[in-house]
Order: structure tokens, then sequence, then C-alpha cells
């Protein structure tokens, strides 16, 4: 949503009536995004869009649907009973505090109204351990993840509701040490006037008592420890304090086709099944936006946001917002053809803080507009054709263009800054809720990151403009210069109990040390002279540096008790870490070079075993 649409929100809201429904987003995380994918891969429902998060009601209508419609055959037993919990979980509580819940309930009209104003408060809890164990290093690391949420929300009249979620927490998530990199390659000429300037950056790994890139960080802002609780840092390598604020007002009117919010939550664009989109992906940080939503038939929807994306605290709160002050905008077509045929086209813009009317107006696309106001901004598009068969599958492909040139040498430079994705979801016969997904995804170097810029509304400071918010890419989770290979089976063999095997293969071009490929970080920055000339602005996947290569096998389980509103969940794994390196003794910039395996000190083989166990007491 833009903001000329903030006074229509308003007004409406103003003049809401009626009896309640709720309105308030359904967390990404829940496991009923997946059992409603799996429906509509089947046929059990009608296609749900590729805005989420869902609110209640709509994901309410969905279960419904799928209920109540003539499913007799394929619908099996332990599949209604799943689907029956849902309900019962977003059902309207009764009046009065519900220890099941953890929470309280109260319902009242508004004066002398008949607008019903609802009051739904509570309390819950997620506590999780984990761990990394490393022989080859003879390490092992601990992690910690305490939080305690509080919420308050409820509807004021029909069609508009509000959350509020205060969450406090003890955080651990330590990482390793590898080295130092460079933003520019090595060898770059700074500017003289100091906008293109290499800089020195200090690398680390992926939390170490986790998966690799599958840590999502919780917490706003800084992280707080007991030694100087005025001290804010940017990372939990010991135990520290946090805090996290998501807030919504959503609306939602002529039968949830249109839909506005103002808020701070996580999101997910795309037709691609959750947690594969390449341009708004639900492992990034939340941030303020506006946005709205609007399905005014059932083959055509478009989806649009605007909002303040958040500085990563690298520096203190003074030095590290001097370079990042950004926009975020966003807008999504969606097209459809029955349940056979999806097609969304997504327009994106990263721009400095500056009242930039075009960029907050969904009906203007951003990659032209910027012609029009100056090249100060990072523009990216994105596009994802999905085929679907109800229960045979869906197959898709999705591509995020940040910049390119076509031309004959393009799939040889570093200026192709593409990212790319296929991939086969597959109901199977057995079981309740059962899948398995193939995903190839390749990401370029740059991708995701842009130069800094000299700005004429901000001095002599170099602005960052790369894919991000609070230090963690708006897109895929996986880092630029990488590609991955993915499968995933997962089933719900008792209706309490779900289940998920992984496979992944990462391949990621190394950024630091004596044999760092550029553009293999998100804060990379490629040069902006001669990118379709200089020999050192091309790419050779595997052939151009060191590469590590990951063999991540994983095995989760989430069981939600049955009388008791209790949660437990679990993965546990090992991760097989090796690099391969050109045949030179350092990079031969402008052609491929042979690799081979290596171990060093720079560049260690390992093997991790990771264990996280979890529960959850009062599941929102």
């Amino acid at each position: 949503m833009k903001l000329p649409f903030l006074a229509v929100f308003l007004g409406i809201f103003l003049g809401a009536s009626l009896f309640s429904q709720n309105h308030v987003s359904v967390h990404l995380d829940n496991q009923i995004y997946y059992i409603l994918e799996q429906a509509e891969v089947r046929g059990l429902c009608s296609p749900l869009s590729g805005s989420r998060p869902y609110t209640r009601n709509v994901i309410t209508k969905a279960i419904n649907e799928i209920l109540n419609a003539d499913n007799a055959g394929t619908l099996r037993a332990a599949e209604r009973e799943i689907l029956e919990q849902y309900l019962a979980r977003f059902a309207k509580p009764k009046a009065g505090l519900d220890w099941r819940r953890g929470g309280w309930y109260d319902e009242n009209p508004i004066g002398e109204s008949d607008i019903l104003f609802s009051v739904n408060a509570g309390v819950s809890a997620d506590i999780e351990g984990s761990a990394g164990i490393y022989p080859a290093f003879n390490e092992h690391y601990l992690g910690t993840e305490i939080w305690a949420h509080a919420y308050l929300n409820g509807d004021i009249g029909r069609y508009i509701s509000y959350g509020f979620i205060f969450e406090g927490g003890l955080i651990q998530a330590p990482r390793k040490l590898l080295g130092e990199g460079n933003t520019y390659y090595v060898g770059f000429e700074d500017s003289a006037d100091g906008e293109f300037v290499n800089q020195t950056t200090t690398v680390y790994s992926s939390p170490m008592s986790h998966f690799p890139y599958s840590y999502k960080k919780r917490w706003d802002g800084s992280v707080y420890f007991f030694d100087d609780l005025s001290m804010y840092r940017y990372w939990p390598e010991t135990v520290g304090g946090a805090y996290n604020l998501p807030v919504e007002l959503t609306g939602s009117f002529l039968d949830d086709r249109f839909i506005m919010r103002l808020g701070r939550i996580s999101h997910e664009w795309g037709t691609a099944p959750l947690g594969s989109s390449l341009a708004f992906n639900k492992m990034a940080r939340p941030f303020a936006s506006i946005e709205a939503e609007f399905n005014p038939v059932s083959w055509f929807g478009i989806s649009s946001l605007f909002g303040a994306l958040e500085y990563y605290n690298v520096n203190g709160i003074y030095d590290s917002p001097k370079s990042f002050q950004n926009f975020f905008s966003i807008t999504m077509l969606q097209f459809k053809y029955k349940e056979y045929l999806f097609l969304d086209f997504i327009d994106a813009a990263i721009w400095p803080k500056r009242f930039e009317i075009g960029y907050m107006a969904p009906i203007i696309n951003n990659f032209f507009y910027q012609n029009n106001v100056g090249k100060f901004d990072n523009m990216a598009i994105t596009m994802t054709l999905k085929a679907q068969y109800p229960g045979l599958g869906s197959i898709w492909g999705s591509v995020f263009v940040d910049e390119m040139n076509i031309n004959s040498k393009m799939f040889e430079l570093d200026r192709t800054m593409i990212a790319i994705q296929a991939g086969l979801n597959m109901p199977l016969p057995f079981l309740a809720f059962s899948s398995v997904k193939f995903t190839y995804t390749k990401i370029n170097p740059y991708t995701y990151t842009h130069h800094r810029n000299i700005l004429p509304w901000y001095g002599d400071m170099p602005m960052e403009k790369n894919y991000a918010s609070n230090g963690v890419c708006l897109g895929y989770y996986l880092p630029p210069n990488s590609d991955e290979f993915l499968i995933n089976f997962r089933t719900a063999p008792v209706k309490n109990i779900f289940t998920n095997f992984q496979y992944q293969m990462i391949r990621h071009g190394a950024s630091y040390g004596p044999n760092e490929v550029h553009g293999s970080s998100l804060v990379s920055e490629l040069d902006p002279g001669g990118r379709s000339t200089k020999d050192i602005l091309r790419r050779y996947f595997l052939r151009d540096g060191a590469y590590q290569w990951m063999h991540i096998f994983k095995l989760g389980a989430e069981w939600n008790l049955a009388k008791v509103p209790v949660t437990f969940f679990g993965e546990t794994g090992t991760v097989i870490s090796y690099f391969t390196n050109i045949k030179e003794p350092a990079k031969v910039t402008g052609e491929p070079h042979p690799y081979s395996i290596i171990d060093t000190p720079d560049y260690p083989k390992s093997t991790g075993f990771i264990v996280t166990l979890g529960v959850r007491i009062f599941t929102r």
C-alpha cells in the first residue's frame, strides 16, 4: 500500500461496525501454511494469494472450504482431524480466562453504538537449546533462544483487527571468525573523491550451533549484555538480552478481496512454495511498512508495500545508520488461469529516504521511474511462472534480476547480477499431508548488492543500497555467488506430529582469505566502471577461487500435545564441509582454471553434528 491509501484506510476504520471477525496475521512459521500449500497442490481448495502472511479469517475460510467440499475420496481421516484442530485454534475465544490458550478474552460495544471492540490478551513462551560439535577442530558451540511473549489483539468492528506483541529474550548464537575480506576486489583503485572506496570487512561463519544459512534473527535493533546494559551490540556471541516488537493494524474488506495493513511483520511474496521466494523471503527481518492487497477477480491480484528499512548495528547506533537510510517499495502483479497456471511479476526498489512519490505509488513502475528522477537507487525485478496439475504436483521457475546487460558475453560478466530457481513439488499418496520438493537455486556474484554512492541530499557520506534490512537479505537466504540443490520430504505420520527430512548441497565462493572470490558477500560492491570490458569483472563459478561445498542432512519433527498447550520440536543432522580451490597459487583473472579439493588453515575440511531441541508453551 502507498501513502494515498492511508486516508481511505482511516476513513473505513472509523466507519466499521457490526459483528467481529479476526484479521490479524498468522506467523509464517506456522505449519498451517504448509498444510494449505499441499491442499492447493492436491486441488482440495481454491488457489490462495501469493502475498503472505494470511489473516486468520482467510485461513479459516480455506480450511472450511477443504472440509466442506466434496473431498471425501481424497481427504484422509488424519488430515480432517488436523484441519479441525486448526479451526479450533483460530476460533473465536470464549469470554473470560482460558488456561488452555494462556489468555483472556472480552468483547463489548463501543459506547452506545453497535461497533464491537474485542480484547484478547495472553502470554506464551519459546525455549530452545542448540549445539554444534566439530571433532576436526576439537570445538563445540552452544546456542540459546529463550523468549517470553505478551500479546494483545482483537477486533474493532467487523473489518478491522489489531495486534501488538512484546517479545523479550535471552539469546546466544556463537559464530566463528573466518578472516578478512574486501568490499571491492583486491587491487581496486579508490576514487579520488572518496565515493568508491575498497573497505576491509570482518567475515564470520553462520551460527555454529545451527545448520548453515538456517538461523533467523529474532531480535530488533541491538543486543544488550549484562556487563554494560548501556552498550548496543549487534550479535550475541555470548548470552545477551534482546527484544522484538511485531505490530499490525489490519483491515479486510469486500469479503477478504481487499486487505490493508500498517505494521511491522514478516512477509513472503510469490507463488513459489513458502521459503523459496527470491524477491521477498520470510527469512528477512520485519520492518515498519504500509501495504495493500487487492484481488478483484479470481484471475488477477495486485499487492504493494512501502516501508522503512532498518540499519545493521555493526559500528554503533550513531555511526552505523549514517550510511544506511533506505526505503523499500515493492509491487507484485499475480495472474492465474484456474488452478493450472500462475504468473507473478514483482517490481522492487531500494531508495535512500526522501519524498519520492513515484516509488510510493503502486501504479508507477519503479524500474522505468528511476530513469525519470536519476540513477540513485537500486532496482530489481522478479518473475515466477508455476504450472500445476491438481493431485500430481507443481513445477515452477523464478528469475530475480538485479542488473544485467544482454549480450553474447553476459553469462561471463559479473554485471549479470541475477538469481534463478527451478523447482518441483509433488504430493505423496501415503500418510497425511505428505510431499517431496526438489529445488535448484543459483545466486550470481554481486546479486542483492549495490555499490555505495554519494547522493545530492546526504552530503559527502557514500550511502549503502544493498537489498537488505538489518544486515539480512530481503530475498533468498543464500549469499551472492552461491548455488543450492535441495530435497525436502515432509509428512504428518499422526495428527499431532509433523516430520521432515532435508538434504542440501550448497556451494559458495569464499568471501575471505588468500583466494577470496569477489562478489561473494552481501556487502560486496561491483566496480562501477568497465563492467563489460574489464577481465577481472568476469565470473567462472567454482573455477575462479576458493569455494566451500556443504552437504547438509537433517531430520526434524514437531509434536503438538493433544490435551495441553505445549509443542515440542527439534532437529538433528550433520554438515560435511570442504573447500575447492583453483590450482594456481593465486587467482589469475579473466579466465577459468581447474580446481581440486584442498585442506588448509584458511579453508579446512570439517564435519559438524547439529542438534536443536525446544518447547513452545501456549503456542500463538
